[in-house]
């Protein structure tokens, strides 16, 4: 079983031998520290892993296996901001842990984890406490020696890590008087960027961008697709774990790429990006289900709440729990089929070979200026014709079924206009929030549909459990009501989407 805990730490180096020679200051009396207390010395063995190209180290993540000290064991440690990480630790044992394996699977996939550098550590502990004697920090003096193949490195380290509930304000009182001391703030983030700087390994960089092609909507589109592709890989991980909003934010990645694939037909070969989208779209709905199911709980959740509780009848909460829990471990469990199947390292494979060897077409060379704002208003021109199809329609299920083409033509015009904004600026930013307003509310269009086909299944459940039904049947008229104050509001939310000056501004 592995366990987790936010890590939040400044490390240090001595500037010179001189202050290294005096030591660390003592901190009694910065910032609420009322005693330093000594913990003693403790011998640490850490053995990295990692492929053999370092694609952990390149994406600043550490795996290791580590014997010594209070806390000996396998240690993951997962990059959340600069000086915070995430530490996922696991029992002591000679081979990776399966749990710290999946949760480098979407950057290691196929290539063997192996160890690839030795830390040999001699680490003096203090603990920094306030005046009731509780925890604020640890305090920890490093002496390291690095092994890599024939190659050692050897220097002094300090490090100050948060207590949980400390405020990180003490870091930086602290890195004042380090810095009198003349301490500065290390340069490496983790000791093992340090050892593979220090021994002549650090990871590869990845490829510069031509300079010939900047300007190039080829060289625009080829940077947005590398984001997109670092947020897919990126939120694996935390997909894994449970962590809130990563499924919406995995899809969104997902989304985009296959948008941009679409919008921009001209720079890219869609004979290459086609089935790549088409295993985008198979990612995004097996990660989708458990958070739509997320999204309709929440919303059919206040629904009940809100309703006076002699319109209550029967056990609608509780229906409505065992409804949601029915679904929610058959979509956990899809989504994480999804993360471990062949198809998935297949498909994210394939994503990085065509950002190395891109299917450009002449399109590509234009100046990004002058093709993106075409891309965007072919999408526009796209969700102006769905918008006028689904207007002209009498409200029924033809209606909605277009009303929800509509929205995903929306979608694919405000991701076009987000996508375009490091080029264009603020036209591009303002098209794509009118984008947004349509899709928005066309989206809360489609999640009254959505509702509706539920509660008609909690309904007949209720009946055949011999349950009212009158609750579910009094929340489907409430939702009918929504869908109908929506589609009169299209019309006006559109012509607002739809001002000629927000397109003009982009010729």
């Amino acid at each position: 079983m592995a366990d987790t805990k936010r890590e939040i730490e400044r490390k240090f180096e001595f500037t010179k031998p001189k202050a290294e020679r005096r030591g660390v200051p003592d901190l009694t009396g910065t910032a609420g520290i009322a005693a330093v207390t000594d913990q003693g010395t403790a011998d640490l063995d850490a053995v990295y892993y990692d492929t053999p190209d370092q694609r952990l180290a390149a994406d600043g993540i550490t795996l290791r296996r580590r014997t010594g000290g209070h806390d000996a064991g396998w240690h993951l440690k997962l990059p959340v901001a600069p000086g915070i990480r995430d530490e996922i630790t696991a029992a002591l044992g000679d081979t990776v842990p399966a749990p710290l394996a999946a949760l480098v699977r979407s950057r290691v996939r196929d290539a063997r984890l192996e160890p690839q550098v030795r830390l040999l550590s001699s680490r003096k502990v203090s603990h920094l406490l306030d005046a009731d004697g509780s925890l604020l920090a640890e305090l920890s003096t490093d002496a390291v020696t690095a092994e890599h193949q024939d190659t050692t490195a050897t220097w002094t380290e300090v490090e100050v890590e948060l207590a949980d509930d400390t405020d990180p304000a003490l870091l930086d009182a602290v890195e004042t008087v380090f810095a009198k001391a003349g301490l500065k703030v290390s340069d490496a983030p983790s000791k093992l960027a340090r050892a593979l700087a220090e021994t002549g390994a650090e990871p590869p960089a990845r490829p510069a961008p031509d300079p010939a092609a900047e300007g190039t909507a080829g060289a625009h589109v080829l940077a947005y697709l590398r984001e997109q592709v670092d947020a897919l890989v990126a939120y694996d991980p935390a997909v894994r774990r449970g962590q809130p909003d990563s499924v919406h934010q995995m899809r969104v990645a997902a989304r985009r790429l296959r948008s941009a694939f679409k919008t921009y037909r001209k720079v890219l070969d869609r004979q290459v990006t086609d089935p790549l989208g088409e295993e985008l779209r198979r990612l995004g709905a097996e990660l989708g289900a458990d958070r739509d199911r997320e999204v309709l709980h929440d919303h059919l959740r206040t629904a009940l709440a809100d309703l006076p509780r002699t319109l209550l009848a029967g056990p609608v909460r509780g229906r409505l729990r065992t409804w949601n829990n029915a679904r929610r471990s058959t979509a956990r469990r899809l989504a994480l089929g999804a993360l471990d199947s062949p198809r998935h390292l297949a498909l994210l494979d394939a994503l990085e070979a065509l950002l190395a060897d891109p299917p450009l077409l002449p399109g590509a060379a234009k100046p990004a200026t002058g093709a993106l704002p075409k891309a965007m208003l072919r999408d526009y021109g796209r969700l102006a014709s769905r918008i006028d199809h689904a207007l002209a329609l009498t409200p029924g299920e033809g209606a909605d079924h277009a009303l929800h083409d509509a929205r995903k033509a929306a979608k694919r015009a405000r991701y076009a206009g987000e996508a375009a904004e490091a080029a264009l600026g603020r036209p591009a930013k303002d098209f794509a929030k009118a984008m947004k307003s349509v899709q928005t509310l066309l989206g809360e269009h489609q999640d009254s549909v959505v509702a509706r086909t539920a509660l008609r299944d909690l309904a007949h459940q209720a009946h055949g459990s011999g349950e009212p039904s009158f609750t579910w049947g009094l929340l489907h008229g409430r939702e009918e009501a929504r869908a109908e104050r929506i589609e009169r509001e299209l019309p006006d939310t559109w012509a607002r989407a739809a001002d000629p000056r927000l397109r003009a501004a982009l010729k």
